[in-house]
């Protein structure tokens, strides 16, 4: 099996990794049309199939991982990847095509089993049952190899191309923010000097949370023990912990930047966040965005929403700030939930921010202006 013909059976155009056969289908179909600029259902995977050859040569690839299996109480993230892509393309199609001349090529989403995080959970008679379902085309000895988790495909997604494109970078759209593990799982194994800066309200550094190993709540503690510690995952925003806030840091090496203080001095506050990676010994930086790093007055469809966050602008001068002097190997902006918010018009500002901070990242990335 060729390198493209495994992420065609892993992967599907942008817009349908949520499976749907009846309600929300034409809809979906209608998106899809729209973002490939094409005029059937044919087109759509003959012109996502020419993507995926481009993806052993791109500067930056972006992968939808819409699941939300992985969440806490308030589900809904696994439309963000489809609700930003459609924003960003109606909002400011002219920065897509400028992407794509620079090298952006959009690999399109994981496939999502809704009720499914990862392979290591499943036992031996799901995997073979999904895999029939997922793979029917292939032989039993050929699908046996393949994962069926959206956690596990997209770890073996992006493993083939980071091994096929090692300088390639990673942008990543949740989800829950457990789909950060699999992009932090592939880069490292990259990238050496990685470091992470990760905007969120919370820690996420469980070890595991009721018994599960991968999920909104511990893929952080992964990540570090992944990159060795040493101060090299830095936290922005953190504000909602059950522990006081030196027990992280003590206890595992991280760094954390917690909001009241980023907000008492935000410029500051940036200056700290490279002073530390540099010391670190970071050289390249994936900065993964929770939305509830930022305020909840900005950004309220999200799953845990959280007051006395971070404001957008600050959080687009540390994605410009990290970009200019790191470079970024990748981000992701994840927990964008747009069914989810209580107050009028909560979707709308959600997404609004959601795509700045996607169109900010991805244009430091690349290297090219973001407006």
């Amino acid at each position: 099996m060729t390198f493209h013909d495994e992420l065609a059976l892993l992967l599907r155009p942008a817009g349908g990794g949520i499976h749907l056969v009846s309600t929300g289908r034409a809809e979906q179909l209608a998106l899809q049309r729209r973002l490939y600029r094409a005029s059937s259902d044919a087109a759509v995977r003959d012109r996502w199939r020419e993507d995926l050859v481009r993806a052993t040569t791109a500067r930056a690839v972006l992968l939808g991982i819409p699941s939300d299996v992985g969440a806490g109480s308030r589900r809904g993230a696994n439309l963000g990847p489809s609700a930003l892509r459609a924003r960003l393309a109606e909002d400011d199609p002219a920065f897509l095509i400028r992407a794509r001349e620079a090298g952006l090529v959009d690999l399109g989403d994981v496939f999502v089993v809704p009720q499914l995080l990862h392979d290591e959970m499943l036992s031996d008679a799901q995997k073979d049952a999904s895999r029939r379902a997922l793979y029917p085309e292939l032989s039993a000895a050929a699908r046996a190899e393949l994962p069926v988790s959206p956690l596990s495909i997209a770890e073996r997604a992006l493993a083939r191309v980071v091994a096929a494109n090692p300088d390639a970078k990673v942008i990543a759209l949740g989800g829950d923010h457990s789909a950060a593990w699999p992009v932090v799982k592939a880069l490292a194994a990259a990238r050496s000097g990685l470091g992470i800066v990760q905007v969120d309200a919370h820690t996420d550094l469980l070890e595991e949370r009721l018994g599960v190993r991968y999920c909104f709540a511990t893929w952080s503690f992964h990540a570090n023990a992944l990159l060795g510690g040493g101060g090299r995952l830095v936290q922005v925003g953190t504000r909602a912990s059950g522990h006081a806030r030196e027990h992280w840091e003590s206890a595992l090496g991280v760094r954390q930047f917690w909001a009241e203080d980023v907000r008492r001095d935000p410029a500051a506050a940036i200056d700290d966040i490279l002073e530390h990676l540099g010391h670190a010994g970071v050289e390249r930086v994936y900065l993964s965005n929770d939305i509830d790093g930022t305020d909840a007055a900005f950004a309220e469809a999200t799953g845990t929403p959280e007051p006395g966050g971070l404001e957008p602008d600050f959080v687009v001068q540390l994605i410009r700030r990290v970009g200019q002097a790191f470079g970024l190997a990748g981000g992701d902006v994840m927990e964008v939930a747009p069914g989810i918010g209580g107050s009028p018009g909560a979707s709308e500002r959600t997404l609004a921010v959601g795509v700045r901070y996607l169109r900010e990242t991805i244009a430091a990335a690349l290297g090219i202006e973001p407006g």
